[in-house]
């Protein structure tokens, strides 16, 4: 097997043997590093996680904290890592080592108990330290919580403390001892990186560049293409061939369900599947784009979106899930789906030398099943403009993050000068074998005026959408329920200004 180089806490090292499906987890502690742990092998705790050196533009580095349970060491030929260990100083001839900021905190005020979870927590954390955008607040009590965090439009789920640090960084992490309020008192506590910072003054240097890397074994492959062209030629290598970019799905297949294919093909490093362009007509994003690197693109344009991604798993998942990776899994209970159904998306599908572009809507064809050919990549998504002027995004799950849908409701329509709805695209996500819309209910709202009996009428056909099922997560009576509660939910929201005024 061929040797990967990786840099990890500053040196660079190189390592032969390593096989394509050892988990950047495993390889890790292999090296002595323990800290990072493995809680669930899902990328649902959180106590695995790491820095990572990505893009920040051309010239910058942004240290972004990753599940490393999820994606294979050999995704990181090339590239920075930094665990918990690398964070402060070692013990030296000197003297004892020094803790950094980060960990000083969470000591300083109880954040850590039993410990298991705490190298996870101080990752994650850190890289909420280094974010660029953090600025402290002005907000005299203290918190801050609503739509406006550091000038940017967020949801109302970000919530940040007086030094900008946004407490939702950390929702990926799980810990069972502290009950939370010491980690954010340590959160909270946070200053600034002081400009000798080696970690702050490593951001002002461009990022690691991909690195062509082939990895084989007898019985699997690992490919880091260097173009889209030899991308293509590898597609027909092998019977069951695997696109990988954060590896959030095919990661718990390798450690829940032991799948192993037989060839892996990284693709979240290829420019061509990273772009992100908006003209008069549409929006384009990659498809190897992360959610959170799409979000930090956009910049509130699609408010439609901004209400998906706080929702979407946690920032750990969403420092490395991409759009592409969502719908390519062909999941009906995949989060982004219903939204970019009800944004009226577009898929384009590459193969060597020819484009495609096909309505999201008339992508799936049966459970995980799709018309992209064997020869055919997702390469990016489009949303035409302009936008519906009001829209909504509903997740229904047991939990309120971090979870998978019972149900996902995306609505958007075009409401007039006159209250009257020019326009309806409802996407539904876990109530059929693929993600849908909602045709009916959209003819039904489409020419009738924007009022409550429009809405009760759209919601009683509303919850005759889909084949809804009973399983471990709800019950299809259940899931037609909510279907119906959320169109009025989106009258009560939405409802005209003068609806309001009657209302008041």
């Amino acid at each position: 097997m061929s040797e990967i180089r990786l840099t990890i806490n500053g040196h660079e090292r190189g390592f032969a043997g390593v096989n394509p499906h050892t988990r950047l987890l495993d390889f890790l502690r292999d090296q002595g590093l323990t800290g990072a742990k493995e809680g669930c092998a899902e990328g649902e705790c959180g106590a695995c996680a790491v820095l990572v050196a990505r893009p920040d533009g051309d010239d910058r580095t942004r240290w972004t904290s990753v599940n490393a349970c999820l994606p294979p060491a050999v995704a990181f030929d090339g590239q920075e890592v930094v665990t918990a260990e690398g964070l402060g100083t070692a013990p030296g001839p000197r003297g004892p080592g020094q803790l950094h900021p980060v960990q000083r905190e969470m000591a300083t005020r109880g954040g850590s108990q039993c410990g298991y979870c705490t190298p996870g927590f101080v990752c994650a954390m850190a890289a909420e330290y280094y974010r660029p955008e953090r600025t402290p607040s002005d907000d005299t009590h203290g918190e801050k919580s609503g739509t406006e965090v550091q000038g940017e439009e967020h949801s109302a789920a970000h919530e940040c403390g007086p030094n900008g640090f946004d407490l939702h960084s950390l929702s990926g992490n799980l810990c069972r001892c502290t009950g939370y309020r010491p980690i954010r008192d340590a959160a909270y506590a946070l200053g600034e990186p002081e400009e000798t910072d080696l970690l702050r003054r490593r951001q002002e240097q461009p990022a690691p560049k991909p690195s062509y890397t082939r990895i084989d074994t007898a019985t699997t492959r690992f490919v880091r293409p260097a173009t889209l062209d030899e991308l293509f030629n590898h597609l027909d290598e092998a019977p069951d061939v695997r696109l990988v970019a954060g590896a959030t799905d095919l990661g718990v297949e390798v450690n829940i369900r032991h799948v192993r294919p037989p060839l892996v093909l990284a693709v979240d490093r290829l420019d061509e599947l990273r772009t992100l362009n908006v003209s008069d007509d549409h929006i384009e994003i990659g498809a190897a784009l992360s959610l959170s690197e799409v979000e930090r693109g956009l910049a509130g344009r699609v408010p439609l979106l901004d209400q998906l991604f706080p929702q979407f798993a946690s920032r750990l998942i969403r420092n490395a899930a991409t759009f592409g990776g969502n719908l390519g899994t062909g999941s009906p209970i995949g989060d982004s789906a219903p939204v970019l159904l009800a944004l009226d998306t577009s898929v384009v599908l590459a193969s060597k030398g020819k484009e495609r572009e096909v309505p999201l809507a008339e992508y799936y064809t049966g459970y995980r099943e799709s018309v992209r050919r064997p020869d055919e990549i997702i390469r990016a998504l489009r949303i035409p403009l302009p936008l519906a002027n009001h829209a909504a995004f509903y997740k229904i799950a047991k939990r309120r993050f971090d979870d998978i849908s019972s149900v996902a409701v995306a609505i958007a329509i075009q409401i007039d000068d006159a209250a009257s709805i020019t326009s309806a695209r409802i996407g539904l996500g876990g109530v059929a074998a693929t993600p849908i819309r909602a045709r009916e209910v959209e003819e039904t709202l489409i020419g009738q005026p924007w009022t409550r009996e429009t809405a009760v009428n759209a919601a009683a056909v509303m919850a005759q959408q889909g084949t809804p099922i009973d399983d471990m997560r709800a019950s299809s009576r259940y899931r037609s329920a909510m279907l119906e509660q959320s169109l009025l939910k989106f009258w009560a929201q939405e409802q005209p200004a003068q609806a309001q005024e009657v209302s008041r």
